[in-house]
């Protein structure tokens, strides 16, 4: 049970050192933890992968999701400002699709991630 813990009181400076010059700068942590976040909603979630299959406007992702288009719009909007939706004006339609391949990337091995089958952490005697 307490394998988790460090039985010794050694701070190893040498690889204190070398990961304190490796990792990214504070900022950019952060940056990332806000991304991450916005990850956090199933929504936001579902409308990532719908738009997966296909770009679609506020009208279609409400109807396929069975929310309200005002919800859809909200969520769209957090989706926009963290860039991992974009939108585009024909006539009186916005039509929206993934920003990039980068987001089907963290999507895809997010998925891949939590679909893996998990060893057991711990023995059974």
């Amino acid at each position: 049970m307490g394998d988790e813990f460090c039985s010794c009181d050694i701070v190893h400076d040498n690889i204190i050192e070398m990961v304190k010059q490796k990792m990214p700068q504070e900022e950019k942590l952060y940056d990332l933890a806000e991304l991450f976040k916005v990850f956090g909603d199933t929504t936001r979630v579902k409308i990532i992968s719908a738009l997966f299959e296909a770009e679609m406007c506020v009208c279609d992702i409400a109807e396929l999701l069975s929310m309200t288009q005002s919800a859809i719009s909200h969520q769209l909007r957090v989706l926009r400002q963290a860039r991992l939706v974009k939108h585009r004006k024909e006539g009186k339609v916005v039509f929206y699709s993934l920003d990039d391949e980068h987001i089907k990337t963290i999507f895809n091995q997010g998925l891949e991630h939590i679909l893996e089958p998990r060893g057991y952490e711990y023995a059974i005697s």
